[in-house]
């Protein structure tokens, strides 16, 4: 993507703020943010920040050619803490920030939706196969999907919803204002690195495809860039269990500290993930290009450095 203006909704946020920080390199960014878990220290000066939510009236979304919809109560938990809320967040705001970008002439748009919709799964998960709503979480992503269609039958818009399989980066990047929220790959490296056990929920047999903040920034331009329409994939198609993500850790930053196993505290838990991204490798060529030994070499990096 090139000489176009681009609006990232929660883009002070981890994966918003990588992604606006890559556009703007060959592109005119704002990024709006209402600073629930982002900050606007993890953007560049080039970026022009707008201290506003998705749900606000007046969004600057005029000249805008793309919408990066990333702005969401991105977890279960979060979601659960006040599900009204959750909802008007996740769904009304959405369907608000499409609606004002079309308004303005925009009609590009490509959003995160969540590969939690599959439930528990060590095979890969194509985006065709039945998907259910087991928490108000994926509900909320669920109701993003379907308003997309809409938005394309009705006003001939192209939305593509990427679901994202375990996004990290490690607090090295963008993630440690995310604290509790961030990815186990990122909270397990920093208790490691200062001494401190993880806690491990059950035996740690649970796996998950986790995939580099990096490959998923390729992902979304490369979905703008094609303008593509519907539902895609964003994963490695590669798993490894939160037993091997802890050895890995401790092997690169040259501990030996053992995980705490403890009674999982969650009603509703995905035990294992795996994407298959054939759709979006097929449609832009992507590949995921990072790795999980050299994305935990990364998240271990500033550890060792200092």
């Amino acid at each position: 993507m090139n000489g176009k203006r681009v609006l990232v909704t929660g883009g002070a946020g981890f994966i918003g703020s990588n992604l606006a920080n890559s556009l703007a390199e060959d592109n005119d960014v704002v990024a709006i943010d209402d600073l629930y878990l982002g900050t606007p220290e993890n953007l560049d000066a080039s970026v022009e920040f707008h201290d506003v939510s998705v749900l606000d009236d007046d969004l600057p979304t005029a000249g805008v050619d793309v919408v990066f919809h990333l702005a969401a109560l991105s977890s279960y938990t979060m979601h659960e803490e006040n599900p009204a809320r959750g909802a008007r967040v996740n769904v009304e705001g959405f369907v608000n920030t499409v609606e004002q970008a079309r308004n303005d002439g925009c009609d590009t748009v490509v959003y995160a939706s969540t590969s939690s919709i599959y439930g528990s799964r060590t095979e890969p998960s194509p985006e065709d196969m039945p998907v259910e709503a087991r928490t108000g979480y994926e509900a909320s992503k669920l109701a993003r999907e379907r308003y997309a269609e809409y938005f394309h039958h009705h006003y001939d818009m192209t939305l593509a919803g990427l679901r994202f399989f375990s996004v990290y980066q490690g607090f090295g990047g963008a993630e440690e204002h995310k604290g509790e929220y961030a990815n186990t790959v990122a909270q397990f490296a920093d208790k490691i690195a200062n001494g401190e056990r993880p806690e491990l929920f059950g035996d740690g047999s649970q796996t998950r495809d986790f995939t580099h903040v990096d490959d998923i920034v390729r992902g979304l331009e490369l979905a703008a860039d094609h303008r593509l329409q519907g539902i895609y994939n964003l994963g490695t198609g590669e798993s490894y269990s939160f037993n091997e993500m802890v050895s890995m850790i401790n092997e690169t930053l040259g501990t030996e500290l053992e995980p705490k196993y403890i009674e999982n505290p969650l009603d509703v838990y995905v035990h294992d993930t795996m994407a298959d991204s054939t759709k979006i490798r097929d449609a832009t060529g992507w590949e995921p290009e990072i790795s999980f030994e050299e994305g935990v070499r990364r998240v271990c990096e500033p550890y060792l450095s200092d």
